[in-house]
């Protein structure tokens, strides 16, 4: 079991997002850092929803829904945003795990990554203006912190698929059931914060995270970097939509 500290949280901070962080960090524990990513999303979440609610004094809900995600796009440099893209493109274009691995290395972006995009922002400010307008900041907060728990269980079941050096492969980690355990409790704790039928939405989060991770072993043997901000990006939509379609219930 990894023991939590300073240096972890720092870490992942520096790796997570562009918040200014102390120098001088031992980046050779990185890896142990990833079990910080709910602690992030709280982060990265409770700026969106404080965006939100200041903007919305100034503009139209639809507006300040698209502020507070620029917020967010802003304070972690868009990292799962690109994931996300980057598999879009792998995965539409490859037809072997060679081709896909290299499509998704390349940092150019291509149709498919356009495309899903697009159509990713364009669902989630959909679904986000269909909920009432007080309880958009704290939906911010959640779904933020419990999307960044699902690439953690996708580290903890699989390998990492490219045999190569890259930029996400210092950060590779297998979580262990006790990491897991902790990096639980923390994700889903702003989930009080919300009526309680809202914790039906973890069933969709799960079912469409082993999918994935299915999928994702299928195609290319495991999982990358990449997959890891797709399967955070997915996780975050699919907490929207399933709150969104619970609400009617309250």
């Amino acid at each position: 079991m990894t023991k939590p500290n300073a240096q972890h949280f720092w870490l992942a901070m520096s790796f997570y997002t562009r918040v200014p962080c102390p120098k001088n960090l031992n980046y050779s524990q990185l890896p142990q850092a990833t079990i910080y990513l709910p602690f992030i999303g709280w982060l990265v979440g409770g700026a969106c929803g404080l965006t939100f609610y200041a903007a919305h004094f100034l503009w139209s809900p639809i507006v300040s829904i698209l502020l507070a995600i620029i917020s967010g796009i802003f304070i972690t440099g868009a990292f799962h945003e690109d994931g996300f893209a980057d598999v879009c493109d792998g995965f539409g274009g490859g037809y072997d795990k060679t081709r896909i691995l290299t499509i998704m290395k390349d940092s150019a972006i291509g149709v498919y990554g356009a495309l899903g995009l697009g159509l990713l922002f364009a669902l989630k400010i959909s679904v986000l203006i269909s909920l009432p307008l007080e309880k958009i900041p704290v939906t911010f907060i959640v779904a933020h912190s419990i999307s960044r728990l699902t690439p953690l269980f996708l580290m903890h079941i699989y390998d990492y698929a490219r045999l190569e050096n890259s930029k996400s492969q210092i950060a590779i980690y297998r979580p262990t059931r006790h990491d897991l355990i902790g990096t639980t409790f923390i994700a889903v704790l702003p989930m009080l914060l919300l009526p309680p039928i809202c914790w039906l939405s973890i069933l969709p989060i799960g079912l469409v995270t082993i999918w994935l991770g299915r999928y994702f072993h299928k195609h290319i043997g495991g999982y990358t970097g990449d997959c890891l901000g797709a399967t955070q990006q997915i996780s975050e939509t699919i907490f929207y939509l399933s709150v969104s379609a619970l609400w009617i219930f309250i």
